[in-house]
């Protein structure tokens, strides 16, 4: 592979430039290595800041994350609050997760802002997403940054940045962001001299308001304290959540708490799994082993940077199973509006959030209830701008999606593991309580509601060449979408880049009402929904399939499984022939 012009034209600006001696050097060995492919996918672009930020690989380069990199982040992001709150006084939170580099980024990160004079309140160690988002919001900050790649595996890093409000930016201010981040032409205009004066160490005091602000948002304490030997697996698969969960489980009630020792070590490196992500059943092999040897109830596990949430319980058969993030999340609202309701707390004010590729279970939830539900678009960033924007006028009872990321509550504008875990806790007592387990209680959602069965299919594709077939597949979808899936025939069209949903018979349309996303949805006359998505934080396609189908009784739960599971199959397998 030859180098392209742009490309050997960047690598000679780091070269020549205002870089440090090591990142020369390292630049240096892949040239003579004649590494071209790595030389080309390490600066054929600049790391694109995009709506959430930064997130990709560490190394040298203009597409990797690092040093200069962040500082140009992070001298962007400063300009952008200089010229929006002009003659106020500005101030940031900055947190960091576990993984490698995450505090030397989180450094230089608060040195910049403090020399262009911004006021930092910055975590002496490392804590989790959601706390910055509470920080963000208590200390009355412009803005925040989390230093993170969530799930990624250990050769990422990342830059979460959150507006005034706790939440990722939206628009228009992420565009103005992104704009700032993209006008620095130079690392010499990236202020990296700290000014310390401007930096304050802050943590516990943090810890201990958040903490306590999470269990005044118990909903059923009396179950809990019946149920307070509730056995608890919990991993923080080497991550922040260590520092906050176990403790807002305890302040819950919970006194039966088993923590994996193998993986309760902060480590960067990951050493017990492939991939620090509770979505993969690996990652949940040791908290597994332990449920199976003390018999306990209930597996948690978090990511790195504690914002997403998986879990495991006994099934029917007494054996560990793992839920999925739309089983989990369809089962935490279900109960919580289920607990509201017992104590008589809806008001007819409250809402629900869930996003375009979460389950459609949650809105029949919530339409069988009487509670109003939003649709946003896929990001959490989404359900929090609808919590600022509808704070003081209805109350937010909780949001979720389907990639394991839920919140409770208004303290935070973000995901938050944290709080999941305690509430799931407290949802596993509640039914503990009346003679159910989780899974049982489960099965008797489907049977209220109908049984709602998911599945998504990741395709990655790395690099330039990846992100042109990316984009490629996307368009082949968009002008010739399929005319059936699964033996259904496809009704609709939502095409969410351009605002459209298509009636395929009629040929009318009308437009969506949401903001411009790359999201491609066919719904069929059995009201299926099958959904195309590239993402925006990995080299990734992502195809995301919903079937549901009524359930008569408990009974035929697993029939009604496999047969949903094998319309999941047809879909698939007709996706790849279009």
């Amino acid at each position: 592979m030859q180098l392209d012009q742009n490309t050997a034209t960047a690598i000679q600006q780091w070269l020549k430039g205002n870089y440090d001696a090591e990142t020369k050097a390292a630049i240096q060995t892949l040239i003579d290595q004649e590494a071209n492919t790595e030389l080309t996918d390490s600066f054929y672009r600049n790391l694109e800041f995009g709506t959430g930020g930064l997130r990709g690989i560490m190394g040298p380069g203009s597409n990797r994350i690092n040093k200069y990199t962040i500082g140009t982040a992070t001298q962007g992001l400063a300009n952008y609050l200089l010229k929006k709150y002009a003659g106020q006084k500005i101030s940031v939170a900055i947190a960091h997760d576990s993984r490698n580099n995450s505090d030397v980024f989180a450094k230089i990160t608060a040195d910049v802002f403090s020399a262009n004079g911004i006021k930092v309140y910055f975590f002496s160690a490392l804590r989790p997403t959601p706390e910055l988002s509470f920080a963000v919001r208590t200390l009355g900050c412009k803005s925040g940054v989390m230093l993170t790649a969530s799930h990624n595996p250990k050769e990422y890093n990342g830059y979460k940045a959150y507006g005034e409000d706790g939440g990722q930016f939206t628009s228009p201010d992420d565009q103005l962001v992104m704009d700032e981040v993209a006008a620095i032409n130079s690392i010499d205009e990236v202020k990296f001299d700290a000014i310390e004066s401007n930096i304050e160490l802050i943590g516990e005091e943090i810890d201990e308001l958040y903490l306590n602000k999470i269990t005044e948002l118990s909903v059923s304490p009396d179950a809990i304290a019946r149920q307070k030997d509730l056995k608890i697996v919990y991993s923080p698969i080497h991550g922040t959540g260590i520092t906050l969960v176990p403790q807002a489980l305890a302040n819950f009630g919970f006194t039966n708490i088993t923590i994996v020792e193998e993986q309760s070590k902060p480590d960067g490196n990951f050493p017990t799994v492939v991939y620090p992500n509770p979505e993969e059943k690996e990652a949940l092999t040791l908290a597994l082993k332990k449920a199976e040897e003390i018999d306990a109830d209930l597996v948690l596990a978090t990511d790195p940077d504690a914002d997403r949430v998986g879990i495991a319980v006994k099934n029917t058969d007494g054996e560990f199973v793992l839920l999925n993030g739309n089983q989990t999340g369809s089962l935490l609202i279900n109960y919580i509006l289920s607990a509201w309701e017992e104590k008589g707390k809806l008001t007819g004010k409250e809402y629900v959030v869930s996003t375009i590729v979460t389950t459609s279970l949650i809105k029949t939830i919530c339409d069988a209830k009487n509670v109003e539900y939003f649709n946003t678009l896929t990001g959490f960033k989404w359900i929090g701008q609808l919590i600022t924007k509808l704070q003081g006028e209805k109350t937010f009872i909780a949001g979720g999606e389907e990639s394991y990321g839920y919140a409770v509550g208004e303290l935070v504008r973000d995901k938050d593991a944290v709080i999941s875990c305690a509430f799931i806790a407290e949802m596993t007592a509640f039914y503990k309580d009346k003679g159910s387990s989780l899974y049982e209680a489960m099965i008797n959602m489907y049977v209220d509601y109908g049984m709602y069965k998911e599945d998504l299919v990741s395709i990655t594709k790395k690099g330039k060449t990846g992100a042109e077939e990316i984009k490629a597949m996307m368009e082949q979808f968009r002008n010739t979408p399929p005319a059936t899936l699964g033996g259904s025939e496809v009704v609709t069209l939502k095409d969410y880049e351009l605002n459209k949903e298509t009636d395929i018979k009629t040929g009318t349309s009308k437009e969506l009402g949401f903001p411009k996303s790359d999201v491609l949805q066919f719904i069929t006359a059995d009201g299926s929904i099958i959904s195309a998505r590239p993402s925006g934080t990995e080299p990734k396609i992502k195809f995301y399939c919903s079937v549901n189908t009524p359930l008569a009784s408990a009974d035929e739960f697993k029939t009604t499984e496999i047969k949903l599971a094998n319309k999941i199959k047809e879909i698939m397998a007709d996706l790849q022939e279009n």
